[in-house]
């Protein structure tokens, strides 16, 4: 049975890592402000914080889609049925594009009964505008063709077609892992078993550019496939970034201190996190005044959460 509690259970994620760093504000209204937001009965600030939290950005939305898209694919070469062509493939992510758009701009009161439902887009809702900038119509608009195309030519949808030698694993599910009692989360775009050269593949699809995060991600997964299926050797996994947008792949083979490295993060970053607590047993924050704001204004500039923190700049 569902049980509302009044704080939300102490986790840890690389997210949710990047986003204490980030801004601690922030991190308070997306980890403790907004819980409990989505029920009828929760207090305006924390109803207004979860909804905010839902607002997406064109880039953010046009990952989502991608990612869920190649996930469906994937799932039909896992059950044997007919592939979508290049064309289908790019003629859905054109609709579920429009389809935010038009949610962000003639839904906006459907949006804000239910947040989780409908798509927000952070250009509209802070521009209070019915059109998109340009600039970034046109970028997702010269990705979109770059995507689909080097997806079907990747590497590693050429290996899930090869029946003889692959295996799923699991793709796209929040799993986790435990360490000092703490959950930490894991999502893994895919993971397969070469049963040829007998490697396990985990496989991260990016539909932005390559970032410095990029080797801690996967060591995380690594750390996680090595605890859940007693893999023998870390020499066994292959770790591989998909780049959609120019079409290349990178693998790395990790080592124990890549291991050491992500753990010592782990640790680092939960004690940053427990001094944000009042109580640490219930996992109950500090007030939301002892939580600094971000200083930078471009940062703040793509906050979900201006409104909050200068409800009466409209220059933010």
């Amino acid at each position: 049975m569902f049980e509302i509690k009044p704080y939300p259970e102490l986790s840890w994620s690389l997210s949710r890592h990047k986003t204490m760093l980030t801004c601690s504000r922030k991190y308070a209204y997306d980890y403790y402000v907004s819980h409990n937001g989505w029920l009828r009965q929760a207090d305006s600030l924390a109803r207004h914080a979860y909804r905010l939290k839902k607002i997406t950005s064109l880039e953010m939305l046009f990952g989502s889609i991608v990612h869920d898209l190649i996930y469906q694919t994937l799932q039909k070469v896992r059950r044997n049925e007919t592939l979508p062509t290049e064309e289908h493939l790019l003629d859905d992510i054109r609709h579920h594009l429009n389809r935010g758009f038009i949610e962000s701009t003639k839904k906006e009161h459907l949006w804000m009964n239910r947040p989780k439902h409908y798509t927000m887009l952070h250009e509209i809702y802070y521009s209070q505008s019915s059109t998109l900038p340009k600039a970034k119509v046109e970028k997702i608009t010269g990705r979109l063709q770059h995507v689909v195309k080097h997806f079907f030519n990747s590497r590693t949808f050429k290996d899930v077609q090869d029946k003889q030698s692959m295996e799923f694993i699991e793709s796209e599910t929040f799993r986790f892992m435990k360490a000092d009692g703490v959950k930490i989360f894991v999502v893994m775009d895919l993971v397969y078993k070469d049963t040829a050269r007998n490697k396990w593949i985990i496989v991260d699809w990016k539909t932005g550019k390559s970032s410095e995060e990029d080797r801690s991600q996967l060591s995380l997964y690594a750390l996680y496939l090595l605890q859940k299926y007693d893999i023998p050797s870390l020499d066994d996994i292959v770790i591989r970034n998909e780049y959609l947008i120019d079409g290349t792949h990178v693998e790395h083979q990790l080592d124990e201190q890549d291991l050491i490295n992500v753990q010592n993060l782990y640790q680092i970053s939960m004690e940053q996190m427990k001094l944000y607590l009042a109580d640490p047993d219930k996992n109950e924050p500090l007030p939301l005044q002892q939580f600094p704001m971000q200083s930078n204004p471009s940062i703040c500039a793509r906050c979900n959460y201006q409104e909050l923190c200068f409800p009466s700049d409209p220059n933010v």
